[in-house]
């Protein structure tokens, strides 16, 4: 295997593995707090602040696979 079809196939692999945890996370997140708030419509603040700031967590760390894909690309030989 040639180092540039394995750089590649490892950017590759580290976003596409990096996206599916978040991406599955924020699904669940939302779906707790949509069942939170049909079951109590009055706590819309609170449950709406904490997803919003578990959402930003989830989605760091998509954005960490994405540095490592680019370091992968760009400053691996």
């Amino acid at each position: 295997m040639n180092s540039d079809v394995a750089r590649l196939l490892g950017a590759g692999l580290a976003m596409g593995f990096g996206a599916i945890g978040p991406g599955i996370g924020v699904g669940l997140l939302c779906n707790g707090a949509m069942q939170a708030l049909g079951r109590n419509p009055e706590a819309r603040g609170p449950i709406l602040t904490n997803m919003m700031i578990g959402i930003a967590f989830a989605e760091a760390i998509s954005i960490y696979a994405l540095v490592v894909a680019i370091i992968l690309l760009f400053v691996a030989k």
